[in-house]
């Protein structure tokens, strides 16, 4: 055990160093809010006009949800190649993996993730037009 020793002291320090860091900015940075900071910042020029159509978040959910799936075949390859070796655990694990990507699924579908026409459910268009509405009222409040 005690050639872990000098592993664990150095996990500790990161970890102390971590929760220090984000307590010390928290304690001794500025607090002094305005209309410039709290305005949205993109490369340094203001927005004139509103897009012609805003990029729906539902699109990033359905890359999220792509890339769970590839991350899930991936991991599925080399039980494939030891399926032999592993038996009754490897299928009892790859299982359990399934399920929990399964439940994230659903949920997601079960949030209007994958509602594109205007008669599904869809709770994330509120909350586009919500931030569209703080971004206009950042740029005509300056």
């Amino acid at each position: 055990m005690a050639q872990y020793l000098p592993i664990v002291i150095m996990l500790a320090l990161g970890g102390v160093f971590a929760a220090g860091s984000f307590i010390g900015s928290g304690l001794l940075a500025p607090k002094r809010p305005n209309q410039a900071k709290l305005a949205p910042y993109e490369c340094g020029i203001v927005p004139r006009s509103e897009p012609p159509e805003r990029f729906p978040v539902r699109f990033f959910l359905v890359a999220m949800i792509f890339i769970i799936f590839d991350i899930e075949i991936i991991f599925l390859y080399p039980f494939a190649a030891a399926a032999g070796e592993l038996g009754t655990f490897g299928v009892v694990e790859v299982a359990g993996f399934a399920v929990v990507v399964f439940i994230a699924f659903a949920y997601l579908v079960a949030n209007g993730a994958l509602s594109w026409g205007p008669a599904g459910k869809q709770p994330y268009r509120v909350v586009e037009e919500r931030l569209a509405s703080k971004v206009r009222a950042g740029v005509k409040g300056e």
